[in-house]
């Protein structure tokens, strides 16, 4: 498995249905390529993104993949999470308004495409600090030694440690 090139986007979308939603998401990319969609309230930086989508590669690649599927994956790397169910809480879609970040790899430019289901916004790409202590349970401690960037990109890299 292999990362040969990462788009990543920002978007503004009114979920109504996340089965739907994927389904349309599904229907635009081709064989192979990845479209992953993300809460991009829950991420600090396109550093942060690019960080759990190569580990997510290299964890597959050294066959120490805590999931099945390489979506799923990227989702637990990026959350720096172990367990799905809390990956997906923090960065999986919900219905109603949300903010997302589409990451695009070994794909085509969609991003057309994926302006005509959601609205292209960067801007949703900007963090919010505090929300994002809030959400990774960041402490004062931790914020003493290092910026929100660096504690997150940290703990993605603990996650292969760790295993």
């Amino acid at each position: 498995m292999y990362m040969d090139n990462i788009k990543i986007f920002g978007f503004r979308a009114s979920i109504d249905s996340v089965g739907d939603t994927l389904n349309k998401i599904n229907s635009i990319k081709q064989d192979g390529e990845i479209i992953q969609l993300l809460n991009a309230d829950a991420i600090v930086s396109k550093n942060h993104i690019v960080h759990g989508v190569n580990q997510a590669f290299l964890a597959f690649d050294r066959g120490e993949n805590l999931a099945k599927d390489i979506s799923v994956e990227i989702v637990l790397r990026c959350s720096a999470q172990r367990q799905i169910s809390k990956a997906f809480n923090m960065l999986g879609l919900k219905e109603g308004d949300m903010n997302l970040c589409a990451i695009l790899i070994n794909s085509n430019d969609y991003s057309e495409e994926l302006s005509l289901i959601f609205n292209r916004d960067d801007d949703v790409l900007t963090p919010n600090l505090d929300h994002l202590i809030k959400i990774y349970k960041i402490s004062d401690v931790e914020l003493q030694n290092m910026d929100v960037e660096e504690i997150i990109i940290d703990r993605i890299s603990k996650l292969t440690v760790d295993y």
